[in-house]
């Protein structure tokens, strides 16, 4: 929503990019016509307008354009998904209002608003800065150098749209938004970019290819039949040409482009949002989730539950306000989050710091009056520890905290009973037991420590003052998410700045890890080699003490040995990992904007378990794409195998090509789209391994699936297109011949009602055939077809259109078909079920059961089965 600003009269809300031209209506919808495969229908049009076909012609043109208008109207609502997406993950900006920090989206940024920095946000506008603390800025997008730039109020004084902060922090006045800052100006020169398509669409394609090079060879075989046959030439070749189409389901394409298009918001219900189409069909490959702990498997809601001071373990409930009152201090100051009264914002370990030092009496807005910060260091992963130093009555004071294992190297004192005397080694074993007591409760540890008198923040020569223990609970919905992964052959590998027996505990607790083994930490990688860690990586379930280094060598390690990685992060210390990885996932509450960028996906919540529903939803989506692809190819097929029977056998042809048109548009299209929206129960994608990224749409028995129901399909139509002459012949004196038979399907009125016949089975064969496609492994008595309100919409209006056909005067001149009786339709609907009823006796066929572990495990040849095994 557009803000105005009364102060400077600028229109807020204009802080966004322009798009890229788009295409006109026009433009998308001759686009459509671009296709072989079109131009071949034209071309059977032009021929049907020369034979005098009229309504031949009227129907192939109708085809054309409702295909048409259907891809126009899928990339229309492909578009509103992606805008819809664009909305959802545009930045954020933490601006400087009435002396209060607030959060406002990046796009009601005006001239002269004061933005707020820090590690792992994006530049939001155009700045001019005017504070800087050790401030460095990632700036590859407009120079293309990736070395971070240091920032001053000198000559670098600028942060442009769209560079990402890498350390430190600063502030700085917008100067420019929109195309009229730096990456506005570049945006101008850019053309469009073509859109991202998937592995799934490059396989399409070159299925397209191979039917494409299938429809020219039967249009040549076709012909030169008709010549050896003596028939009339130009019918034979519209209907060498319908065939060809036939082999080519032209609702595919359409059905793909919708599915992909709603997979955007059926992975929004599950909380994940799509930023790369190619990430849907990934998840179904994903064999290794490496995830992040804190606030991911966690809760992200720290609180401090112990305390080490003075040489003693103690609740955090027994600290005592005058006698600990320099260890609350420092936990205070030394520290960046605010937790205001509803605005919180910063890393939760330091909002758990200031809320156990507001329950003794002690807030940092007060705390920071009295002893303003005059100097610091700001906290970076490689040191892990950030200062502050402080201006006392009694003079500068400095806090660091951080690692208890770096900041106790740095210290030679400690403060004891209020005294600073020096740490002997006595006292380093009473603190590294302490940490090993603390470690083994799981508690995240950080330990604090001081210096005095010094006029720049120093982090050497400190004072140790003691050990913050906190634990962010787990999330109960983690542990379920753990088995199920388990359970769907997904391996889970914790990744943690922990120490490895804190690590431990948790991930034990999780599920994750059985025996201490199970772990690695980062100077154990750091000692292996390349092949040394691949090799040592596959047993590996938890990483601790790692670095953003090691983050993308434990990716490229898994990746190495065959694994298919998701990757999660929220950090800018994670955008490398989550690049590296065949699935970034990023965290949409605490992520940065930097980790966002970098990731596939974005989790809203910041749940561990939405992986699992979303890797559930990526499965099911790859597998109804597969479903509608089969059951498209496998009718196609019966249809060419009914045409090439007939004209082999040298009689009449048993379907006209309006009717093969009618098929592909009517009974193929709306039931396989049905299919691709199919709703699927998680529990039986999440109870089979993940198959292999490169896996064909033919695999597990498909390409089998495909000939059985298409010869199937074919056998009935032909059975219903012979039913009346072999009748007739039967009836009567003449033997049953092939050569009585041409000469009944030479008389008009026989041929048109034994086409009628052959189109009726054929079409409505299909609709019956798609309620079985829908899972073959499970019978229609038990499957909840209410789940699929478009399937039964789909049968319903495909046998009412198909009655249209047969029975409206109008529509029966325009076909050439032929009206018929209630015997007729009863006999015809009962041998179109066929399908269905083959379907149910399949289930029945013995080993059936041990045999299913796909969607189409019910074609698997021995061989594969054996695999399985």
């Amino acid at each position: 929503m557009n803000n105005h600003d009364a102060s400077t009269g600028i229109q807020r809300g204009q802080n966004v990019l322009k798009d890229a031209r788009r295409k006109t209506l026009p433009e998308t919808f001759l686009e459509q016509l671009n296709d072989p495969l079109i131009f071949i229908l034209f071309i059977a049009a032009a021929i049907s307008m020369l034979l005098g076909e009229v309504s031949d012609t009227a129907i192939i043109l109708a085809v054309i354009l409702v295909n048409a208008l259907v891809g126009v109207i899928q990339e229309g609502k492909a578009q509103k998904a992606l805008d819809a997406l664009k909305q959802m993950t545009s930045p954020t900006a933490l601006i400087r209002k009435d002396g209060k920090k607030v959060e406002i989206p990046a796009r009601d940024l005006i001239p002269g608003d004061v933005v707020c920095l820090d590690a792992g946000r994006q530049v939001p506008a155009d700045l001019e800065l005017i504070s800087v603390n050790s401030l460095k800025i990632e700036e590859s997008a407009l120079t293309g150098e990736s070395v971070p730039v240091e920032k001053d109020l000198g000559q670098h004084n600028r942060a442009y749209m769209s560079t990402n902060v890498t350390y430190g922090r600063g502030e700085g006045i917008v100067t420019a938004i929109g195309m009229d800052t730096e990456i506005g100006r570049i945006a101008q020169m850019i053309g469009e970019t073509p859109s991202e398509t998937t592995p799934l669409q490059h396989r399409l394609a070159d299925l397209g290819k191979l039917l494409s090079a299938v429809s020219v060879a039967l249009c040549a075989f076709l012909f030169g039949i008709a010549v050896l046959q003596k028939r009339d030439v130009m019918e034979m070749l519209i209907t060498a040409i319908s065939l060809a189409v036939a082999a080519v389901p032209e609702g595919l394409p359409a059905v793909v482009t919708m599915v992909l298009a709603l997979s955007v918001s059926r992975m929004v219900k599950v909380n994940t949002i799509v930023k790369r189409l190619p990430s849907v069909e990934t998840l179904g490959c994903v064999s290794v989730v490496c995830s992040d702990k804190t606030g991911t498997l966690t809760q992200n809601r720290m609180t401090v539950t112990a305390c080490y001071l003075d040489g003693r373990i103690l609740e955090a409930s027994r600290l005592e306000p005058g006698r600990d009152r320099r260890f609350l201090e420092g936990l205070t100051l030394c520290n960046d989050a605010v937790a205001d009264p509803g605005n919180r914002l910063g890393d939760p370990t330091e909002l758990a710091l200031l809320d156990l030092a507001r329950r003794f009496g002690l807030e940092r807005p007060g705390l920071e009056k009295a002893c303003p910060r005059i100097g610091e260091i700001a906290f970076d992963s490689d040191r892990k520890m950030m200062t502050t130093l402080h201006q006392t009555d009694s003079g500068s004071v400095s806090y660091t905290k951080g690692s208890p294992d770096i900041i106790l190297k740095r210290c030679d004192t400690i403060l004891s009973s209020g005294r600073i005397r020096p740490l002997d080694s006595m006292e380093r074993k009473s603190i590294e037991a302490a940490l090993h007591t603390l470690s083994g409760r799981a508690l995240r540890l950080l330990a604090l420590a001081m210096r005095t008198g010094d006029k720049t923040p120093s982090e050497d020569r400190l004072t140790f003052i003691g050990l913050a223990g906190m634990i962010d609970p787990i999330r109960p919905e983690a542990v379920k998410a753990v088995q199920d992964f388990r359970q769907a052959g997904v391996k889970t590998v914790m990744i943690t700045g922990d120490r490895s027996d804190t690590a431990f505990v948790i991930a034990q607790e999780l599920g994750i890890a059985e025996k201490p083994s199970d772990c690695m930490s980062g100077p154990q990688i750091d000692a292996l080699s390349d092949k040394e860690f691949r090799a040592a990586a596959r047993s590996l379930s938890v990483f601790a003490q790692v670095s953003p280094e090691h983050k993308v060598r434990i990716v490229k390690a898994l990746k190495a040995s065959g694994k298919i990685v998701a990757m999660t992060g929220d950090g800018v210390n994670d955008a490398p990992s989550l690049k590296a990885a065949d699935v970034g996932v990023a965290m949409g509450i605490t992520g940065t904007d930097v980790a966002k960028n970098a990731a596939d996906l974005i989790l809203t919540d910041d749940n561990f378990a939405t992986i699992a529903k979303a890797i559930a939803e990526g499965r099911g989506i790859y597998e109804n794409i597969k479903k509608a692809v089969l059951f498209l190819l496998s009718s196609n097929f019966g249809e060419i195998i009914t045409m090439l029977a007939a004209i082999l056998l040298g009689l009449g042809s048993p379907l006209k090509p309006s009717h093969i048109l009618w098929i592909n548009l009517i009974t193929d299209s709306l039931p396989a789209l049905a299919l691709g929206v199919d709703q699927n129960d998680s529990r039986h994608f999440m109870s089979r391994p993940p198959r292999p990224r490169n896996e064909s749409l033919f695999a597990g028995g498909g390409l089998g699936c495909t000939l059985f129901y298409g010869f199937l399909i074919a056998f009935i139509s032909t059975t219903a297109f012979l039913q009346l002459p072999v009748s007739l012949l039967l009836a009567g004196e003449l033997p049953l011949t092939l050569e009585n038979l041409k000469i009944l399907l030479d008389v008009p009125e026989i041929l048109t009602r034994c086409q009628t016949y052959a189109f009726t089975v054929l079409g409505i064969s299909q609709l019956f055939h798609a309620i079985g496609m829908r899972d073959v492994e499970t019978s229609i008595f038990r499957k909840n077809h209410l789940e699929n309100r478009l399937m039964l919409a789909a049968f319903c209006i495909g046998l009412s259109l198909q009655i249209l056909v047969t029975e409206f005067p109008y529509f029966v001149a325009a076909f050439g078909t032929c009206r018929l009786s209630l015997s007729e339709w009863t006999r015809l609907i009962l041998l179109a079920a066929a399908p269905l009823l083959a379907h149910e006796l399949l289930l029945l066929a013995p080993g059936k059961t041990a045999r299913r572990t796909s969607s189409t495990s019910a074609w698997k040849s021995p061989e594969s089965a054996a695999e399985g095994r």
